[in-house]
């Protein structure tokens, strides 16, 4: 259920600490209040601006807040402390854009005076300012890849990317309508405008190539947001709703409806509350359902230490009838990858090195049973360099073993047709495909040389066996001539 607090004025902006506890500043009216994620009572109010605040933002490490106001001025507190610890004086008209640098010493600044500015923290002077923008800039965010970048966004219907070690812009973006929120993913690669009812997605590292345009909004959209992870888009708008979008699809795949329109939107960094501004200066909290433990899951409490034990000592009878209890069979994981048909993952399995190492014989024999399939073709095929110096080595190092010689062969004469067209791209496989060309010539010279040792051993025995029969022959004629004498 969410909880709903009512602040002084429309809320303006919502930031949340990147700092645990994860407390959120909300700006609104004349003040800034701090909240803790779970309460409902400010835990800290800095209400030292004598007209309204503007775009209350933390620095990365959570110990400074920046806030820009209706005098002009921009101020930054401490977080533990109540009165400013600078005041920048610059701007003419009142300042609706605050950030911080990434290198958390400079701040940026935009207002409606169509100037941007940035502003040096220890020295409390600025750096440079920028009058590029013909009306008001109304939103501004800081590169987290490169500390010199920042971008601002403005009524004239541009978006303007600053580099701070330049006089001037470097990159000029149309969106088409008064902008009204920009932000910037996490590689710095990717720009996300909200101006009108469109929500914009530009290629920055492209010269800002307009990727993808969504229109899912009835009205203005006022704020932009996004998750933890990247993948999910959150904009928030007039007409009620927060659409969140994801960023592979670009499709909204949840939505909320608000009573009132909304200004603001910001979501915590673990994802876990989503605080939403409005105008009517309510502040609508979500947090996430938690996990429901079910009281019926509890550990069952298991049966005593006897009831295992009975039975166990009887001695069966001579005319008792024993029945055996079935044993349960426990497929293996190639087995079950090969029932299921998956002739790839079920190789995988089996060129993990426990197995091909102290069990190469189960190894071949899943090679064997995939040629048998007619599917070891397709299971060699489309391996990376890691996958096939793995098959290689195996290869070359077991085809020697007369157990194994006629699979691997045929396994090795695959492998050779299937990538033979990207030999010379990689060293470690050619090096492996040398050895297999070693370990087999090797082989064939020690065959050539058993044959030849074979050959003469074939030699010798039949002389051997032509020797004995002639003395055989010749023993029988002395043996009958001495038989006759004695006649």
């Amino acid at each position: 259920t969410p909880v709903q607090i009512k602040e002084f004025g429309a809320v303006n902006k919502i930031d949340f600490s990147p700092a645990p506890p994860y407390n959120y500043a909300v700006t609104a009216s004349s003040r800034i209040h701090i909240y803790g994620r779970y309460s409902q009572e400010p835990i800290k109010t800095f209400s030292r601006f004598r007209e309204a605040a503007y775009c209350a933002t933390y620095r990365d490490d959570g110990r400074l807040l920046a806030a820009g106001s209706e005098e002009g001025s921009v101020c930054l507190f401490d977080v533990s402390g109540k009165a400013p610890l600078r005041q920048f004086e610059g701007h003419t008209k009142p300042v609706h854009v605050v950030g911080f640098l990434s290198d958390k010493y400079r701040i940026f600044s935009g207002g409606d005076d169509y100037s941007s500015a940035l502003w040096d923290i220890p020295s409390a002077t600025e750096i440079i300012s920028y009058s590029e923008h013909t009306d008001y800039v109304r939103c501004g965010c800081a590169s987290k890849v490169n500390a010199d970048v920042f971008i601002t966004g403005s009524y004239d219907h541009t978006v303007k990317l600053f580099d701070a070690r330049t006089k001037s812009s470097v990159m000029t973006i149309e969106h088409g309508h008064p902008v009204e929120s920009v932000l910037l993913f996490p590689s710095g690669g990717l720009l996300v405008s909200a101006g009108g009812r469109y929500v914009k997605v530009w290629d920055v590292l492209k010269g800002g190539q307009l990727l993808v345009s969504l229109k899912n909004h009835h009205k203005t959209v006022t704020c932009l947001c996004l998750n933890s992870s990247g993948q999910r888009l959150l904009s928030g708008s007039l007409d009620r709703h927060v659409k969140i979008y994801s960023t592979t699809s670009y499709k909204v795949v949840h939505s909320f409806n608000y009573a009132t329109s909304i200004l603001s939107l910001a979501l915590s960094p673990e994802d876990e509350t989503i605080v939403v501004g409005m105008t009517n200066g309510v502040l609508n909290v979500k947090h996430r359902k938690p996990e429901e433990k079910n009281e019926n899951s509890q550990k069952k409490r298991q049966p005593v230490y006897r009831t295992y034990m009975k039975g166990r000592t009887y001695m069966p009878k001579q005319e008792d009838f024993c029945v055996s209890k079935p044993v349960k069979r426990v497929l293996r994981k190639y087995d079950k990858l090969l029932r299921g048909f998956q002739s790839s993952k079920a190789l995988d399995a089996v060129l993990e090195p426990p197995i091909m190492l102290h069990t190469p014989e189960v190894t071949v024999a899943v090679m064997q049973e995939l040629h048998r399939r007619g599917t070891l073709r397709s299971a060699l095929a489309g391996r990376d360099e890691k996958q096939v110096n793995l098959l290689l080595t195996f290869v070359a190092r077991r085809v020697i073993e007369p157990r194994f010689t006629s699979v691997l062969v045929t396994v090795a004469d695959m492998i050779t047709d299937i990538y033979h067209p990207v030999v010379g791209q990689s060293a470690v496989v050619d090096k492996q495909f040398l050895k297999l060309k070693e370990a087999i010539g090797k082989e064939i010279d020690y065959q050539e040389e058993l044959l030849e040792v074979l050959g003469m051993m074939d030699t010798l025995f039949a002389t051997f066996t032509k020797k004995s029969l002639e003395e055989n022959k010749s023993n029988g004629v002395t043996e009958i001539i001495q038989t006759n004498r004695s006649y």
